[in-house]
């Protein structure tokens, strides 16, 4: 059943409205002020399907009420609001409508318009939570579909290099932790881990010889791997749906001290996210399986870490990975 709140200080319109709802099967809760209805919803937490709301009450206008109703909704389903009047002006009708009401209902009450107003109101009201409902599920679809495409793409480029594999998921998941230390939400936090993944998708540009070569790289070979974070970040500027992808590909490289390529960039001036998976990215590359060497002791690891603050490495987020090296006692955190 539905269950609509009327709110409203002058007793036979209350009662009139009370009687035409329920005589309609509707459950109604009747209450004399702003004050009432507030205490109703948030001390009490009832949600009612409709709220018949007057403006002309003491103490407390039927505006003054509607605006902390949105301020207390915000974030939340907002119960849709209905105003009664007997005020025939447009500027009061303008008014309620700019704060959010639905709709109107003048003064004296007809049944007939009541009823239809108050149906049709509660009726687009569900709709519309249906429709966010199946469109958040939808997302959550693509969303899932856009992250194992990722994913794949992620695998397919650490699988050019021999001696990386994981290499892109393990970065994508310290960055996620070291933005999750930080403060981030979960949904920035789920940004840069797909910033992480595809941080290197550059070296598709590069010849798989170079990126496997054992030896010492010459330097035109040096060359043409250093050109990967623009390669990368022209790849990822395509996909317009997430217009930061791009962040972790162009200047992860980058050098806290301005050292670092393609840009020079300096400090602040490298995008957090960037400064953030600059120091995974390292790491990783030291806990992971080499041509030339396997894996670092965690000390030497640390040490370099450590080294590396306010010239390799953004200091807050090497002190972060240094906390995360520090709790991991057993060393675990490598390729294995």
């Amino acid at each position: 059943m539905n269950w609509v709140a009327v709110v409203d200080d002058e007793v036979f319109n209350r009662k009139t409205i009370c009687r035409i709802l329920k005589k309609n099967d509707y459950i109604v809760t009747a209450l004399e002020s702003g004050q009432e209805l507030l205490d109703f919803l948030f001390v009490k937490g009832n949600v009612p399907d409709l709220i018949l709301l007057d403006i002309m009450m003491p103490d407390m206008d039927g505006f003054e009420i509607l605006k902390r109703l949105q301020t207390n909704q915000s974030g939340g389903h907002r119960i849709p609001v209905v105003f009664l009047t007997g005020d025939s002006g447009d500027e009061t009708e303008m008014k309620g409508l700019k704060l959010g009401a639905e709709d109107f209902i003048r003064k004296p009450i007809f049944p007939d318009v009541l009823m239809h107003r108050v149906d049709r109101i509660i009726e687009l009201d569900r709709t519309h939570r249906s429709m966010a409902r199946e469109i958040e599920a939808r997302s959550a679809e693509c969303e899932s579909l856009s992250r194992h495409v990722v994913q794949t793409l992620a695998a397919a480029i650490d699988a050019k290099d021999t001696y990386t594999n994981g290499h892109s998921d393990r970065v994508a998941e310290y960055s996620r932790e070291i933005a999750k230390r930080y403060g981030y939400t979960e949904k920035e936090q789920d940004d840069i881990y797909m910033m992480g993944l595809l941080h290197d998708v550059g070296k598709i540009g590069v010849p798989d010889e170079i990126i496997n070569k054992k030896g010492k790289l010459t330097d035109e070979e040096y060359a043409a791997i250093k050109v990967h974070p623009e390669i990368g970040d022209r790849i990822l500027k395509k996909v317009k749906e997430m217009p930061k992808l791009s962040i972790g590909a162009r200047w992860h490289h980058e050098r806290y001290d301005g050292t670092g390529y393609p840009d020079g960039l300096k400090g602040d001036e490298i995008l957090e996210e960037a400064r953030i998976i600059a120091v995974a990215d390292a790491y990783d590359a030291m806990t992971s399986h080499r041509s030339y060497r396997d894996i670092l002791p965690q000390a030497v690891v640390r040490e370099e870490i450590a080294k590396g603050k306010g010239t390799q490495f953004d200091p807050v987020f090497a002190d972060i990975m240094l906390r995360m090296i520090d709790e991991d006692k057993e060393y675990m955190m490598h390729e294995n």
